[in-house]
């Protein structure tokens, strides 16, 4: 991708999020699928009960996090010392 169209692209972004009452709202739907993930994930028949489903998706959700954290302090690592 050339320069050109990531600066069209960004320009796009600020300008949309500039022209943005309700930022909450907008993002909304995305954050919806994204925690709904967590329930499928634990739960892919639909079979626990709703209060159950939420308890372990959010600890798969948590674990998720983690996850990702684990990942980018061993990245860290990895470039403050490269030989090992």
């Amino acid at each position: 991708m050339s320069n050109r169209h990531v600066l069209a692209g960004r320009l796009g972004a600020h300008t949309s999020w500039a022209n943005t009452d309700d930022r909450s709202a907008r993002t909304a739907p995305a954050r919806a699928a994204f925690l709904d993930r967590f329930e499928r994930e634990v739960d892919p028949d639909g079979q626990l009960d709703p209060r159950e489903r939420g308890i372990r998706a959010e600890h798969a959700r948590k674990a998720y996090f983690t996850r990702l954290s684990l990942r980018s302090a061993k990245a860290r690592a990895r470039r403050k010392n490269p030989q090992q």
